[in-house]
């Protein structure tokens, strides 16, 4: 039941959203619900009738984050028009109880399965305070969405939940076993995106890898990635994330025969070490992991590897570090995240004993992190007098008068950037660029004014 839009009309909205991409989807949804429903988004708090933090409880540091994001918003019930504070997302889906009792200037807390039942609580006589049920939502492609992203990108989730069932990851709890969407609603939704002029579509989940697979009707990653919607065009078409022990040959060869996809791998493999992977609960072993790599490589010469990694996991002795660390110095990743283990009340690891002091994993994460940083400027170091596609997407944070970019081979938000020093074009557009400069993370280059004879969208 929605509230009548006279309750609601005119309502000024600001949203604070935190956490993954898959998070700003939700936070996309919400903020359609509530235009329905008559509000009117402003990006100014103090102006503001209603807030909403759609809250990141995946780690401690994002639990913190989301406590001190509610905590910085509420002053604005005393110090600016706001007369409703409502909190979404995972932590409020984790600690419903916690939350309402620490938290008494929140007037309302919404679970991650819940985005459709915002419209209730924004009329002024909304009455219940927690609306936590069983995550069990999936996004279609009419849902009401108002874009969070720059006009030129956007996030298409194809599947909601997990159940690779990894013994340090919360996320099943918070948000339900894997559901995938049909192929056809996907494609749906890859149209209007096309149709209104995005460049960049990233397919996105907590394993996209797995897509299909709960529906048992045959449906793959990589059938989806042979619908033409999706496969054909002058657009970008990026996956995130792919597990190692998904990367077959039939997926492969689906990503090189779509002419838009990118070949552009996002592969968390977390660790190397054989012992800890099992503790991990994995399912994955050093094994796969390199046979993913090296099918990957033979496939894609020229593709881009990028890939996270946790630090300090239970278990993780200086030997078995020095196996990952090695593993990191062979060079196999354009990119690599890291991040230090953090114990999360109700999962399996957190039982788990023999976790390194702080210091230690401190050490150790800066340690892979150098020696991915040498990798890196490598790999990046081989594109000097290349030309390569890059989209623009503005001045850079580093000054106005210069723009930067995005080569095929870099995400938004996670691989650097390029900078573009020489030459015009559009915000948005995807153009040639000569790369002139490398370093650790990011590139230097000139735009082209033409593309040169069998210039091609990604490399051959």
């Amino acid at each position: 039941m929605t509230q009548p839009k006279e309750e609601t009309a005119g309502r000024r909205l600001y949203v604070v959203s935190l956490g993954c991409d898959k998070n700003l989807v939700d936070s996309e949804v919400l903020m359609g619900v509530a235009e329905r429903a008559g509000c009117v988004l402003t990006a100014d708090p103090e102006d503001a009738d209603v807030i909403l933090v759609n809250t990141c409880a995946f780690i401690g540091p994002a639990k913190e984050e989301s406590i001190d994001a509610i905590l910085d918003v509420a002053r604005y019930k005393k110090e600016g028009r706001c007369r409703m504070l409502v909190v979404a997302g995972c932590l409020a889906q984790r600690y419903p109880d916690e939350l309402a009792e620490e938290l008494p200037e929140v007037d309302h807390f919404l679970g991650t399965g819940d985005l459709l039942s915002f419209s209730q609580l924004l009329a002024p006589s909304a009455a219940p305070r927690l609306t936590i049920g069983r995550p069990r939502y999936l996004l279609d492609a009419d849902a009401p969405r108002v874009a969070a992203t720059p006009f030129y990108t956007a996030n298409v989730k194809v599947s909601e939940g997990c159940s690779s069932g990894c013994s340090f990851c919360i996320i099943p709890k918070l948000r339900g076993s894997q559901r995938s969407r049909p192929i056809d609603d996907l494609a749906a939704e890859v149209r209007r995106l096309k149709q209104r002029g995005v460049s960049e579509i990233c397919l996105i989940g907590q394993d996209v890898s797995a897509y299909g697979l709960d529906r048992k009707d045959g449906t793959t990653l990589a059938r989806l990635l042979r619908e033409p919607e999706l496969a054909q065009g002058d657009h970008w078409l990026r996956l995130h994330y792919l597990y190692p022990r998904r990367v077959d040959g039939e997926l492969l060869d689906a990503i090189g025969e779509g002419e838009a996809i990118l070949p552009y791998f996002d592969m968390p493999v977390q660790h190397i070490d054989d012992a800890i992977l099992r503790a991990m609960e994995r399912r994955d072993d050093e094994a796969s992991t390199r046979l993913a790599v090296e099918r990957i490589r033979a496939r894609f010469p020229n593709g881009a590897l990028r890939t996270t990694v946790i630090v300090g996991f239970p278990g993780e002795t200086e030997d078995r570090f020095g196996r990952l660390l090695d593993f990191v110095a062979e060079g196999h990743f354009d990119r690599l995240g890291a991040f230090a283990y953090s114990p999360e009340d109700g999962t399996r690891a957190a039982r788990l004993w023999g976790r390194a002091p702080e210091e230690v994993v401190q050490e150790r994460l800066a340690r892979l992190m150098e020696t991915q940083r040498e990798v890196s400027r490598r790999r990046l170091e081989t594109l000097v007098g290349q030309t390569v596609d890059v989209l623009v997407e503005g001045p850079s944070e580093e000054s106005e008068l210069l723009f930067a970019g995005r080569m095929w081979s870099q995400a938004r938000g996670i691989d650097g950037v390029a900078y573009l020093v020489e030459g015009k074009a559009e915000v948005g557009r995807i153009v040639p660029v000569r790369i002139t400069e490398a370093h650790d993370h990011d590139v230097v280059g000139r735009i082209l004014r033409r593309k040169p004879k069998g210039h091609r969208r990604g490399p051959d």
